[in-house]
């Protein structure tokens, strides 16, 4: 059951957010299961551990944080980015099988590109298998449709003109300035004297930057967000309308990808040293072997040897979205949604919120405690 209620982008209240870790693995107090009495381990047993004479239930602390996340449910903020036409409504709607993207929740079609980049949020509320999740898809309209920064003169003449201008530095400050924003919000809420029982979470836990598929290389100003933001927030490239491209041209454009991020110093998740173990690691390097996914989205169903499947059709036949022989979607939505959505919101919170946070704090001569009718909304 999907129900979608459009709501602001920083939402008073929330259903979501389990803890003070705001993951699932710290969101239990920690009361007793079968109520049995702690015994000596005997001569055998140690301070470090030893072989227990009976039940006990600490195996019930699964269980308790199961029910507990059951009944509150959790958030989870996904920002979009890439220039106007690579599909990204359509990509989200296909991830999570719902209207969940701004242009479904009230776009305009006659909305015209912004001179500015613009940051639009819209939350809906779903709910699967009696798990609530608070979705909010944050939008980035008017990002590089103002900015021109292809050779596409080499096409047309062998005596190039001068060179175009290059890329405004600015072009990624407004989302800079929103993701920092929504680490400021929750570290107001922090250091407040009476603190709400879940603090609403804004925070962006997973950005998908929208790569053109122009089989090519990448504009200046794909490595210059991805640089600049990559320690601020989860990104994860991906490749958008892979079926533009044959087979060959796919892989040879992803090699080619690949190789300009690292050689511009572009860190994308998962990072390598956020790996916690041998598992973390191998699991880890298939998915950044992979990178960037070459994905295709639709949300429209075609018949297909008997099967309705999710597609584009084209002259040829159906490209289904869902077949790892024709993209890389299944994948994308396994490691998103199915293995690492913990992960993300994890990272989020250890690493890129502690990271502001200290230089925050640092830098102010640490925060206040303030009441919590003199809280104020930062407006960095």
């Amino acid at each position: 059951m999907i129900g979608s209620h459009g709501v602001s982008h920083a939402p008073s209240h929330t259903h979501s957010h389990v803890g003070a870790n705001h993951g699932v693995g710290n969101s239990v107090s920690g009361h007793g299961g079968s109520g049995a009495l702690p015994q000596s381990a005997g001569p055998q047993g140690s301070a470090g551990g030893g072989t227990l004479l009976g039940y006990i239930g600490i195996d019930t602390i699964i269980e308790q944080m199961r029910k507990k996340t059951m009944k509150t449910g959790f958030d989870f903020n996904i920002m979009v980015v890439g220039h106007s036409g690579l599909g990204k409504s359509t990509l989200l709607n296909t991830l999570f099988k719902s209207q969940v993207s701004r242009r479904s929740a009230g776009w305009a079609r006659d909305e015209k590109i912004p001179k500015t980049v613009e940051i639009k949020a819209v939350s809906h509320f779903i709910e699967e298998g009696g798990v609530k999740m608070k979705l909010t898809v944050v939008d980035t309209p008017g990002f590089g449709d103002q900015i021109n920064n292809d050779n596409w003169w080499l096409c047309v003449n062998p005596h190039p003109p001068p060179p175009p201008p290059p890329p405004l530095p600015a072009s990624w400050e407004p989302i800079g300035k929103y993701i920092n924003e929504q680490y400021e919000k929750f570290l107001k809420e922090e250091v407040n004297i009476t603190r709400k029982k879940r603090i609403p979470d804004t925070r962006v836990h997973c950005c998908l930057y929208f790569i053109s598929p122009t089989g090519h290389s990448l504009r200046q100003l794909d490595l210059e967000f991805m640089k600049h933001l990559s320690h601020s927030v989860n990104i994860i490239p991906i490749i958008a309308k892979a079926d533009t491209m044959t087979i060959e041209e796919r892989l040879d454009f992803k090699q080619r990808v690949r190789k300009e991020l690292e050689m511009g110093g572009v860190e994308y998740y998962p990072q390598k040293e956020f790996d916690e173990d041998m598992e973390d690691k191998s699991d880890n390097d298939k998915i950044r072997e992979a990178m960037p996914l070459a994905v295709v989205g639709s949300d429209k169903e075609y018949q297909v040897n008997g099967k309705r499947v999710l597609g584009r059709k084209t002259a040829w036949g159906v490209v289904e979205v869902e077949n790892p022989n024709h993209c890389e979607f299944a994948q994308l939505r396994d490691f998103l949604i199915r293995s690492h959505l913990q992960d993300l919101k994890e990272v989020t919170h250890n690493i890129h919120y502690e990271t502001y946070r200290a230089k925050r704090l640092h830098g102010n001569g640490g925060l206040h405690p303030v009441a919590a009718n003199d809280t104020q909304e930062s407006n960095l």
